[in-house]
């Protein structure tokens, strides 16, 4: 029976056919490894997604979590299901044999972890956060601190967090005022309220180590403005004792949680850092560990941010992935009407499948889902290449190539996965917004993904802000080198020459209005309509995948496997002919330097 989750045949396509995952057995990090390790590794995952996941998804969304003052309840099946993936070694999937790891790459690692992403996003941001957590404190932290915190997560014993956002500030992070007060054994003692932390509060496990942003007072007990006065501190909700042992309970309280509607299942937290309930060494405040050097915080942190970036890309991909194939196989078993020509209602109804809108709806959802998946497994293989890459020159432009893809890669499918999700509700017509039915969850939870880790808004300005101009240029003109030699090799081919000068055509274009935003001399209209660069670029982004995908199905519609190449191909034709041409009325708007929406005034409205 085919999952619901994820189509095995398009992983191994992208994996295999497209990313090369076996090339990355002959260096040393993953010499011990196979194509027959990856398949195992991923049929673990497929296997506990499938069984312990995903039948508590739609429980977890009716049954949310419930503070009753002292502790937080959550349904038994999210523990026995996280007790599962800890005791298979997922947590430390890609970390090094010395932390228990299994010495994954990146790209193996991220699409098994995929699969509980499909099957159910409220429990598996426990895990998600934990290995972002451990994994910036590994770049980060010392070896005292990765001994006590992070073997411990890495054997599932502790769960992590990331505490940025405060109730005033929000994404604002200059403007948070969690203060951090140092102490004469060189700890700190932290007072102050962070909001939206997701996983903040539970009883899953014997710890939680929240990650928090907070600032050190200067000589004089102010806290310097902006983000160059913000440190990292470990704060754990329990001490852990110099033996691994078990403490006190450190003075982190849960005031209450956040009732979302979508990841129900994943707790969602205020939580106040001093508050004097508990009192650690019989003293009010929160006891946190520095991480890294003073004032470096933010830029530490971001080692996690980053990753939760294309993990919440990769999570908004695989929701609307696992609702498009909810609707297909629904499209193919709802019979409804016949074609227009067939007149004599005696005649039996038809598969809603063969009706042309039907088409067009999956076929859209298939384009955005698979493309997004590709962009996203795409991010994976350059972790690799920046970890492992045999030259330092290979190491660079992956680095290069990953800054200018994150924020699209987190935006992207948090747009237009989401609108497959409300695609497949359309499939499903009156019955797909009824709870009976899964895609209205699924909806719902994808829903989400625009806002965590940084709006559309934000991952434009970072994009148009930054990252096209950072070192003059020389992520963009990275990326443009790739779409370029995708371009030569189309040209090449006559079915698909058509396509790489349309994609030449974007490419060219963006180039061209991002230098006339630059000409503009002010700051304010250069980056005003950010979000439209930041879509018009994703779409021009993710029709190069399709290209490239495109280049390995053509030719072999003649062999075994002729039908999953044929929707590759017709995939690719959608993208170019409905999708591509979206962004040239972006661009014509951006090229103006259109000041509509910023010459906006509050009164007017």
């Amino acid at each position: 029976m085919q999952s619901k989750i994820v189509s095995r045949r398009d992983f191994e396509f992208l994996l295999y056919e497209w990313l090369n995952a076996e090339a990355l057995t002959s260096r040393a990090r993953y010499a011990d490894h196979s194509r027959e390790t990856f398949d195992a590794a991923l049929d673990t995952c497929e296997k506990i997604a499938t069984d312990l996941f995903a039948p508590h998804n739609k429980k977890n969304d009716q049954e949310e979590p419930h503070f009753d003052g002292e502790k937080v309840h959550i349904i038994p099946e999210v523990k026995t299901a996280l007790k599962a993936f800890c005791e298979s070694g997922l947590m430390a999937a890609g970390q090094d044999y010395e932390f228990g790891g299994m010495q994954l790459p990146c790209l193996i690692e991220k699409a098994g972890l995929a699969y509980f992403k499909g099957a159910n996003v409220g429990t598996s941001s426990y895990p998600f956060l934990t290995i972002g957590n451990a994994n910036t404190l590994l770049k980060c932290g010392t070896p005292e601190q990765i001994d006590t915190f992070v073997k411990p997560m890495l054997e599932g014993r502790f769960f992590g967090t990331m505490c940025l956002s405060e109730p005033q500030a929000g994404s604002s992070l200059s403007d948070i005022v969690t203060r951090a007060e140092p102490q004469e054994d060189g700890s700190y003692r932290l007072k102050g309220n962070k909001m939206w932390i997701s996983a903040g509060e539970h009883e899953l496990s014997e710890n939680i180590v929240h990650l928090v942003l907070a600032k050190v007072p200067d000589e004089n007990g102010k806290l310097i403005p902006g983000v160059k006065g913000i440190s990292l501190f470990i704060v754990p909700k329990k001490l852990v004792n110099a033996d691994g042992s078990i403490g006190e309970r450190n003075d982190v309280v849960l005031a209450g949680l956040n009732h979302k509607m979508g990841y129900r299942g994943t707790t969602n937290c205020l939580l106040n850092f001093g508050e004097g309930k508990f009192k650690p060494g019989g003293k009010a405040g929160a006891i946190g560990y520095l991480v890294g050097e003073k004032h470096k915080g933010l830029a530490n942190m971001f080692h996690m941010m980053n990753e939760a970036r294309i993990g919440v890309g990769l999570g908004a991909v695989m929701l609307g992935y696992t609702g498009y194939l909810h609707a297909l196989e629904y499209a193919r078993e709802r019979p409804q009407g016949r074609h227009p020509q067939a007149k004599d209602p005696a005649q039996p109804q038809i598969p809603i499948i063969q009706h042309t809108d039907v088409k067009r709806m999956l076929l859209a959802q298939k384009a955005y889902v698979e493309g997004g998946l590709a962009l996203n497994l795409y991010c994976a293989r350059l972790v690799d290449e920046e970890r492992t890459a045999e030259s330092e020159e290979a190491r660079r432009h992956a680095t290069l190539m990953l800054d200018i893809l994150t924020p699209i890669a987190k935006s992207w499918p948090s747009q237009w996965c989401l609108e497959a999700n409300n695609l497949a509700i359309q499939v499903h017509g009156g019955y797909g917004y009824t709870r009976e039915y899964n895609v209205e969850q699924f909806y719902r939870d994808n829903r989400l993904n625009p806002i965590h880790e940084g709006t559309h808004g934000i991952q434009g300005l970072d994009l148009l802000g930054r990252k096209v101009v950072m070192q003059n240029g020389a992520a963009l003109k990275a990326l443009g080198a790739e779409m370029m030699k995708t371009m030569a090799r189309a040209s090449e081919v006559p079915a698909l020459a058509g396509y790489g000068r349309a994609l030449g055509a974007a490419l060219d274009r963006i180039g061209k209005v991002t230098q006339a935003l630059y000409a503009a001399g002010d700051l304010n209209k250069t980056l005003a309509n950010a979000s439209a660069y930041l879509e018009a670029f994703g779409h021009t982004v993710v029709a190069w995948t399709w290209l490239e995908q495109a280049l390995l199905a053509v030719g072999k519609e003649g062999s075994h496997d002729a039908d999953f190449y044929r929707g590759k191909l017709q995939a690719c034709a959608y993208f170019f002919k409905w999708e591509l041409p979206r962004i040239q009325p972006q661009l014509d708007l951006l090229e103006s330097l259109d000041t509509t929406t910023l010459d906006m005034q509050d009164a007017w409205y």
